[in-house]
């Protein structure tokens, strides 16, 4: 019951904003300014549901959190070097193999508490996530991490599932929010709303 009041209370806390917020049109991930530059992409580490899906079996394979978060960043990688291939995307595998192999130098990449940024009001990335993303960019050799602060899914008003993932583009050498997106996306299965949600914010 403990866990299912928190799984509830994280969902009210990333889908409780006001209506006018949803009409935002999806603002498309900043490609050309991207193109031919390493970008590492963070792994996820939050995903919630509306607490109208708990019971529902469509959601029965995305209550293992590990699981969740693993398909989720399959999803979203898959979308990114498939969408954008101009950019040279370093997805969540090769991050985990750069921490493992610099330990001392580079922090867990599923550790740093990115999921932070998916606050609208932050232009400034925080320390101790700073210094992580800086240091593991030193590694990787580029300065822009692709970040997917969040992951939701509600009901949308035809009651099918709608997904939104916010995603936020940090500059890690001057520590800087460059870019932010809402990405929403409807559809019949979780699957399909995500999906949905990436068209939106990679447009072919």
């Amino acid at each position: 019951m403990r866990r299912l009041s928190i799984v509830a209370t994280l969902a009210l806390l990333l889908f409780a904003r006001p209506v006018t917020a949803q009409q935002v049109p999806t603002l498309p991930v900043p490609t050309e300014g991207l193109a031919g530059q390493e970008v590492a992409v963070m792994p996820l580490t939050l995903v919630a549901t509306d607490p109208a899906f708990l019971n529902d079996t469509a959601f029965a394979r995305y209550r293992d959190r590990r699981a969740t978060l693993s398909w989720a960043d399959s999803v979203i990688g898959e979308a990114l070097v498939g969408r954008a291939p101009e950019v040279r995307w370093v997805l969540p595998p090769e991050l985990r193999k750069v921490a493992r192999r610099s330990p001392g130098i580079v922090n867990d990449p599923d550790q740093m508490g990115q999921a932070l940024l998916r606050s609208p009001k932050l232009r400034s990335i925080p320390d101790p996530l700073r210094s992580s993303l800086r240091n593991l960019m030193a590694v990787v050799g580029g300065r822009v991490a692709m970040v997917p602060a969040a992951l939701g899914f509600s009901p949308d008003s035809a009651r099918r599932v709608r997904a939104e993932l916010s995603l936020v583009a940090a500059d890690t050498r001057s520590g800087k929010v460059v870019w932010r997106s809402l990405a929403a996306g409807s559809g019949a299965t979780p699957d399909a709303a995500l999906a949905a949600a990436l068209a939106a914010a990679l447009p072919l």
